[in-house]
């Protein structure tokens, strides 16, 4: 038995079989077929497509970005921004989440144990451009890369952060503009 089959049978069957992928993608898109409701888990492969694609789509774009060298400053500088604008979604050591929060669809990552699965410019990256569907919002067009550089060393330093020592930083709006060591200027007051 011979099998005689040409590209061009294969070429035809790869494009026949796009278009109809297509046409079933077009489908669900103009019916509402799939259910965007936040209460309701996406499928295994949606989850899982969404995810990677977030995770790599941050990274090639952090790629290129440097980041300073992290002081004591910045994170105390980091602190009162992120008590003030990121603990609601994603809490804190010691401290929980926004019950609001947990109708979220994905769910906030709790920073005090996902941060260190991120490098700090694409903590910075994601603090700065958000990340589109998820209710992260970006930061870039309300604050300036210094304070979010801030905040990018506190979210990197939960990790390693005692329940204690989340409660020592001030969570009040008096840090934004200090801890600028690395970056030129002044230090904070409140550094560990």
């Amino acid at each position: 038995m011979s099998l005689n089959i040409s590209w061009r049978s294969v070429i035809a069957g790869a494009i026949g079989m796009l278009l109809l992928l297509g046409l079933a993608a077009i489908l669900v898109i103009a019916t509402g077929g799939y259910n965007v409701a936040a209460d309701d888990r996406h499928e295994t492969l949606a989850g899982w497509a969404l995810t990677t694609t977030m995770r790599n789509s941050v990274q090639a774009r952090a790629d290129g970005i440097d980041a300073p060298k992290f002081t004591p400053a910045m994170v105390a500088a980091g602190a009162p921004e992120y008590k003030s604008m990121c603990q609601h979604c994603h809490g804190g050591v010691g401290v929980k989440r926004d019950e609001w929060s947990h109708g979220m669809r994905p769910k906030p990552p709790p920073l005090a144990a996902a941060a260190d699965r991120w490098r700090p410019r694409e903590i910075f990256w994601i603090a700065k451009h958000g990340i589109k569907m998820t209710g992260m919002p970006a930061f870039g067009g309300s604050h300036d890369d210094r304070t979010l550089w801030n905040i990018a060393a506190f979210v990197n330093a939960l990790p390693g952060m005692s329940a204690s020592d989340y409660a020592s930083y001030s969570a009040e709006h008096g840090g934004r503009g200090e801890g600028r060591t690395e970056l030129g200027g002044s230090t904070s007051p409140h550094a560990h």
